[in-house]
């Protein structure tokens, strides 16, 4: 008889918890959420803000716990604005990111998805890069990235709007993590 694993992903994000139940789900991994309002600390380092909130995620619930964070990176802005997307995205509104891009031929916007996991004796990080282009004119509903990314031919906020996720969930991160985690003995 196969054992169910599961994992706690402390998140209030909707989008987020369906993204990680579609990929966990072929590994036998079941998603448990602990709706955690977890304070981000401002750093140039998106690694080091995630390996934060997981720290206080797992000392909020006193059980092993994930957490995931996404940065995104102009590569014509030196990486602008990385770790501090959240509060720019709330900002400044879909054409301001097109406005920044405006003087320059390098359109690329890459997200840095990350996923922490920690318990007891380990922290464990995983993330993956992805390239797409930020596109001359807002497309879709949603934040103002998701609006102006474009991945695979269509920007986030459309792929949200068609009732799909950013990626295929094969293609996520989760999938990294999922490898790993379905061999950690418990």
């Amino acid at each position: 008889m196969k054992i169910m694993k599961y994992i706690t992903f402390a998140t209030t994000n909707q989008r987020k918890i369906n993204e990680a139940k579609a990929a966990l789900a072929d590994f036998g991994i079941t998603v448990e959420t602990k709706g955690l309002e977890i304070d981000e600390i401002q750093s140039h380092d998106p690694v080091k803000i995630a390996k934060f909130k997981a720290a206080e995620a797992f000392r909020l619930t006193g059980a092993p716990v994930v957490i995931t964070d996404t940065s995104w990176e102009f590569r014509a802005l030196n990486g602008f604005p990385g770790g501090y997307m959240k509060d720019v995205a709330s900002w400044l509104k879909p054409t301001d990111f097109i406005n920044l891009l405006s003087d320059y031929d390098d359109k690329t916007v890459s997200f840095i998805e990350s996923i922490v996991y920690q318990d007891e004796n380990q922290i464990k990080i995983f993330s993956q890069k992805y390239d797409g282009l930020c596109v001359n004119k807002p497309r879709g509903e949603g934040n103002s990235i998701e609006q102006v990314a474009e991945f695979d031919g269509f920007t986030i906020a459309e792929r949200h709007d068609q009732g799909g996720f950013s990626h295929d969930p094969k293609e996520y991160v989760w999938y990294q993590f999922a490898n790993w985690y379905s061999k950690l003995e418990k």
